[in-house]
């Protein structure tokens, strides 16, 4: 049996206030759940802490959910679990106007030698090359030339 290396132990008045929202049930969803988490999860409480995986099944969403909500209340306190920050955007960002007019003028711009037509992943390269963006792909140059009304045929 392994040994959870986040233990959720609540004050009396942690479990009172959680006790209190889930009970009012008038605020988000996700808070709901992370409440219920913790009360389920708390140590200190009479009944003991329940298993991540029957915590997940009771309150109906994933094992990993559970694990990190545990981690967080831990490691960053009651309030960072109950309302965990907003996740950065992970996706590079679309080129700006000046990449758009170079993907339109390279489009329009005869093949390279030992090629018949320009490809989109070409293009994509192209871009890369001269330090217009440092990555993107060639959907992201297609849905470019898409919206600028150019195509490669």
């Amino acid at each position: 049996m392994t040994v959870k290396k986040y233990r959720v132990k609540l004050t009396r008045e942690e479990r009172n206030d959680l006790l209190q929202l889930t009970s009012r049930g008038k605020t988000t969803a996700r808070k709901l759940i992370h409440a219920q988490i913790l009360l389920h999860a708390d140590e200190e409480s009479g009944t003991g802490s329940l298993k991540d995986t029957a915590i997940a099944k009771t309150v109906h969403c994933s094992r990993l959910t559970v694990e990190r909500v545990r981690k967080r209340f831990v490691t960053e306190g009651l309030e960072s679990a109950l309302n965990p920050e907003v996740q950065k955007r992970r996706r590079p960002e679309k080129p700006d106007g000046k990449g758009e007019a170079f993907s339109v003028a390279t489009a329009c711009s005869p093949a390279p030698d030992g090629r018949s037509d320009r490809t989109l992943r070409l293009l994509a390269d192209r871009l890369i090359e001269c330090d217009i963006v440092d990555t993107i792909s060639g959907e992201t140059v297609r849905k470019t030339l898409k919206k600028t009304n150019s195509s490669l045929g």
